[in-house]
């Protein structure tokens, strides 16, 4: 089986426990669990799709998502006292998750002839926007536009990405050299704690 695949899989996996606890933690009911665990694992991808009229969009053409998501939402209501100790390797997952699926996304996009800096888009929506939209329905203020580098990180790995392309790089090589820039700038914002700046006050008001 195709490693980048299973690492796929993996990050589904690990995103649909991300919006499933979400949900547990908001108290909605199993139903509400299962749609808050399904956006946050595939809705990025289906976004993509859509946009880019894309078709089977992606968890239709492939059954596997919803049986991993699923299986997440069991795994969840089995073992959520167990989770929380294992949040640095849930990290780990999600962090490698948002790598791959930025870069699948980025491909895709190309493979559509879509403009270089439209691809890079498609990429970073694969990845974070699932959990725009968990964040959205549970009532909170998207993760990515208020702290940690995270849509950042998945935009560099993409450009990475498409400068490699450009030399005589093997394309297995590049995917996993990209994926590598995305983990270590988001794993060294997250340990160093770094924002990137906002807006603050007028630096030439008179107040």
């Amino acid at each position: 089986m195709d490693i980048v695949y299973v690492i796929d899989i993996l990050g589904t996996f690990a995103f649909a426990i991300s919006g499933a606890l979400v949900a547990s933690k908001k108290e909605f009911d199993l139903f509400g669990v299962i749609i808050l665990a399904f956006v946050t694992a595939v809705g990025g991808g289906m976004l993509r799709d859509i946009l880019i009229d894309a078709h089977p969009i992606n968890w239709i053409g492939d059954l596997n998502y919803i049986y991993t998501i699923l299986s997440a939402v069991v795994f969840t209501f089995l073992f959520k006292s167990k989770i929380a100790p294992l949040r640095k390797t849930f990290f780990l997952f999600d962090t490698i998750g948002i790598s791959v699926f930025t870069l699948l996304g980025l491909q895709k996009g190309l493979s559509f002839n879509l403009p270089a800096i439209v691809a890079i888009i498609m990429g970073m929506v694969s990845a974070v926007f699932g959990g725009v939209i968990r964040d959205v329905l549970s009532r909170e203020v998207p993760l990515i536009f208020k702290k940690e580098i995270y849509a950042s990180a998945c935009l560099s790995g993409g450009l990475i990405y498409l400068l490699l392309r450009q030399t005589p790089i093997n394309d297995n090589l590049n995917f996993i050299i990209s994926a590598i820039v995305i983990i270590v700038i988001r794993t060294v914002s997250v340990v160093y704690k770094l924002e990137l700046p906002k807006i603050k006050d007028n630096v030439f008001s008179n107040k």
